[in-house]
């Protein structure tokens, strides 16, 4: 069993040097600064992780999940939020690039590397193909739910949904995320696992190592939305400086929230667990679209900030290619290094067709 009592040493340090770097932002403006910001930033994100996930194993399944995932929505929602009230023509299309993003990143470039790691070092792994399908059923339909049919309604222009139907699909979302935490925790917890003697297994921490995470935990959110709203303003006037889309910030904010668990993944996959891999992975896109979007939605409502949703036709093409190959790699249960390869080409196809659109 894996004791999870103790707290490692960089998890009380980085919160405080986030704090730190807060407050000392306000008086330094000397641009390269932004860089100190900015990796401070990323260790506070994986603090943070560390104590959500410390909790989830006090807790329990399936609110363990739903711990950790609604902390790393809170992370990725400050960081939208922070960047949508700094303002600008594109500010509106910020949670919805970023929602994309995350979902290519996990498709093509975390499950790809993965698969593609695993091949190279043991030639073919196994995993449940049942319960890869059903994450998989769920991801496409909230997908095309949130980003592509906003562009076929007829009540408002598109890429916009009107208030009714935003209430709507944000509701409808957070059911079948809900769903799929109660299938994966409770219901049918063996299709998740390859091998039921695989499950990892952890000593519950003590109460008092909670309750100290908790604490942790809140410092590294309060820290987070306040770093992300300082460094907001400067990461917009570096995408514009060297001419990049402005739907390259959903690519960065995406890769700071998906590096704990990207990490996490490709380790797993290093030690032979593709299951858990993609469990990991496939979690973390459903959680990325089915918590934050309804939860910027409902922000966006309350604060009368517009909500783009709907991708433009080209990246459609290029979602629809990942959802497809996606679900053809992993239809047999078994993969090699060739669908890592494949996923691979069509992550790098999108990282280009962002710089060069």
């Amino acid at each position: 069993m894996k004791s999870s009592n103790t707290i490692p040493w960089w998890t009380f340090v980085v919160p405080v040097l986030g704090w730190l770097v807060f407050y000392i932002g306000h008086y330094i403006h000397w641009p390269p600064f932004f860089i100190v910001s900015a990796i401070s930033l990323i260790g506070v994100v994986l603090s943070a992780v560390h104590h959500a996930e410390t909790i989830a194993h006090r807790v329990g399944e399936p609110f363990g999940t739903l711990v950790l995932a609604l902390a790393v929505t809170l992370i990725e929602v400050s960081l939208i939020v922070s960047l949508m009230f700094v303002g600008g023509k594109d500010a509106s299309a910020i949670a919805r690039d970023t929602v994309f993003a995350a979902v290519m990143i996990i498709l093509n470039g975390m499950i790809g590397l993965s698969i593609f790691l695993g091949g190279l070092r043991f030639g073919e792994q196994l995993f449940a193909k049942q319960g890869v399908t059903g994450a998989l059923t769920i991801l496409v339909a909230v997908s095309v739910l949130t980003l592509i049919m906003p562009n076929f309604t007829v009540s408002v222009a598109g890429p916009f949904y009107n208030k009714q139907q935003l209430i709507f699909v944000a509701i409808v979302t957070l059911i079948l995320y809900g769903t799929f935490i109660l299938v994966q925790n409770v219901r049918h917890k063996d299709h998740f696992l390859n091998d039921p003697q695989e499950e990892e297994k952890f000593v519950p921490p003590s109460n008092r190592t909670a309750w100290i995470s908790v604490l942790l935990l809140l410092v590294c959110l309060a820290a987070v939305v306040f770093l992300a709203e300082s460094l907001a303003p400067s990461l917009e006037s570096w995408i514009k400086s060297i001419g990049a889309p402005v739907s390259l910030v959903g690519v960065i904010i995406a890769l700071v929230v998906l590096m704990p668990e990207g990490l996490s993944a490709f380790k797993a996959a290093g030690k032979n667990q593709l299951q858990k891999s993609l469990n990991l992975s496939l979690g973390s896109a459903l959680a990325s679209i089915g918590l934050t979007i309804p939860t910027v939605s409902f922000v966006s409502l309350y604060t009368g900030l517009p909500l783009s949703l709907g991708i433009g036709a080209g990246a459609t093409v290029l979602f629809l290619l990942s959802l497809f190959v996606i679900i053809l790699s992993l239809s047999t249960g078994k993969t090699t290094i060739l669908q890592g390869v494949v996923l691979l080409v069509i992550f790098g196809i999108y990282i280009f067709s962002i710089i060069f659109p």
